[in-house]
């Protein structure tokens, strides 16, 4: 993921780092359901604007939302189909588990506390 970004910005990998983690807390994961940031603090996320590190070239006004708007919207779109391509992998090796009255299976029961 960093490394496709990397090569799709033309920069060091710690200059997008921040936006990567970004897009990725704020993509729907179908394990929960919801975004991780949304399951963690019970609301949508604000958009980073003001990210900048001192020294930094500073970026004001509409030319950082844009600029900003248009890496996430890549970082977004480069999560998505990582995502397929796993799933793609997963999914080959998966098959329905099919039971027939009589058979014998093993029943796991983890202990309880209490």
């Amino acid at each position: 993921m960093l490394r496709a970004c990397v090569l799709d910005f033309k920069g060091g990998w710690s200059d997008y780092l921040t936006l990567i983690e970004f897009s990725y807390n704020n993509s729907y994961h179908n394990s929960i359901g919801v975004a991780p940031y949304e399951t963690l603090y019970g609301r949508k996320c604000r958009s980073p604007l003001c990210w900048d590190e001192v020294g930094e070239k500073v970026i004001t006004g509409p030319e950082l939302v844009q600029e900003t708007v248009e890496k996430v919207a890549i970082i977004r779109k480069r999560l998505k189909e990582a995502q397929d391509r796993q799933k793609s992998w997963a999914d080959v090796k998966r098959r329905p588990l099919e039971f027939h009255q009589g058979d014998k299976v093993y029943l796991k029961i983890a202990p309880t506390r209490g």
